[in-house]
């Protein structure tokens, strides 16, 4: 009887971005600070991947899955853990993942299975130029370097770059420079109407920039790991 073909599964590993939280003691204040933000934010996260890093808390295993369900009463669904102990988890709380520091040229990575060797990445452009208006509910995503974008930004519309954010148009949503850990970033535009500006993971939300620069071209930085705004006329 001739042998039935049988198709082989595959297992491939990829990278992806996600947000990092990293709770921090006393976890009720940790918590009052988040809602504050999501306050002003609100459904920033929802859909989007988060992993919680424990690296800065001591908790059991009912702490962890006190503070996991915590997060997803406020739409933030984590789906891993970083800094946890592995004796401490179980099937009812996120997996463990084993992430690391990240240069400009790579993810975070996620999944990560035993592959066989490959050809080098093609290198990558250091910036990317985007040649239209970026609208509502769009994202741009550029781990590896600055982006530049011809237009305006939209209310909903965010823009994330490895490195600085130059926008020759209005920003009217988000703006998230530095986003691999780069401490120099900075973030220029024509006109600023931003629901938020993010550098290296410090931010400003609309409520906490100053009205006097709103409709005026503007730069942002960090200086000591605080956010720097000013007008550039």
């Amino acid at each position: 009887m001739p042998i039935a073909s049988q198709r082989t599964m595959r297992f491939l590993g990829r990278s992806y971005m996600a947000f990092v939280f990293t709770p921090e003691e006393p976890l009720i204040e940790w918590l009052a600070q988040l809602d504050s933000w999501l306050a002003r934010s609100p459904g920033f996260f929802g859909g989007r991947p988060v992993v919680l890093d424990l690296v800065n808390v001591k908790l059991h295993k009912p702490g962890m899955v006190h503070l996991v369900a915590c997060l997803l009463e406020r739409g933030i669904r984590v789906i891993g853990l970083e800094g946890a102990d592995p004796a401490q988890l179980g099937p009812d709380l996120p997996p463990l993942l084993s992430g690391r520091a990240v240069n400009s040229n790579e993810l975070i990575a996620l999944a990560r299975p035993e592959q066989p060797p490959a050809a080098p990445p093609k290198q990558q452009p250091a910036s990317l130029l985007v040649d239209r208006p970026v609208r509502s509910g769009q994202s741009i995503i550029h781990p590896e370097g600055d982006v530049s974008v011809l237009g305006s930004v939209g209310s909903g519309a965010e823009i994330v770059a490895g490195g600085s954010i130059h926008i020759y148009g209005t920003l009217r949503g988000r703006a998230m420079a530095g986003h691999m850990g780069n401490s120099r970033a900075r973030i220029f535009c024509q006109k600023i109407e931003a629901e938020l500006l993010a550098i290296n993971g410090y931010y400003r939300t609309a409520e906490e920039i100053d009205a006097s620069y709103r409709g005026r071209p503007m730069q942002a930085w960090l200086n000591d790991n605080v956010m720097m705004i000013t007008a550039l006329n």
